[in-house]
């Protein structure tokens, strides 16, 4: 077991989000942003921003890391390129405003439809519709759920409809 496979996982987490050097075994060197640790096996994940905005992304496995020197800290914009990496293009956080304004309008859009809707869960945040399909946020038809796949594929072209009118 090398030094750095001796490390916690509170001391690796201190190179996330940082440009680093790996010097591995055989003097095989790689360069680029922490995005994680893996815990069990100690190994490195690295991001490398090419030109024209691709990522290549280089695992440097745990018994094979002899150095880890860190080259510069990462700012919160760093931070944030980095956590976008792997997040789906579609994926965007929204406020709880904005949730709140997309699950009344979808209802309302339901309700003039004349489809049954009603809000459930604790903060009201789910819609169920007809009682057998549930929406979650943010409300789209990937967030649809039933055990009734016919109503489910009608509600999901429904839904989906409705968000591409919306745009």
């Amino acid at each position: 077991m090398n030094d750095w496979q001796r490390k916690s996982p509170l001391d690796w987490h201190t190179y996330v989000n940082k440009l680093v050097k790996v010097v591995a075994i055989e003097k095989h060197e790689y360069e680029g942003w922490v995005l994680t640790v893996d815990p069990v096996s100690a190994s490195i994940v690295l991001a490398a921003f090419l030109e024209n905005e691709e990522v290549s992304i280089s695992v440097v496995m745990g018994h094979a890391v002899q150095e880890v020197e860190i080259l510069q800290e990462g700012d919160s914009e760093m931070e944030q390129r980095l956590s976008r990496i792997f997040a789906p293009e579609e994926s965007k956080a929204y406020s709880p405003e904005e949730l709140e304004k997309r699950k009344n309008d979808l209802k309302t859009w339901l309700e003039t439809n004349h489809i049954p809707v009603t809000e459930q869960g604790e903060s009201g945040r789910t819609l169920c519709v007809a009682g057998v399909l549930m929406i979650d946020p943010p409300y789209g038809p990937e967030q649809c759920s039933s055990s009734n796949e016919i109503i489910l594929s009608r509600v999901q072209g429904l839904v989906q409809g409705y968000l591409e009118k919306q745009q």
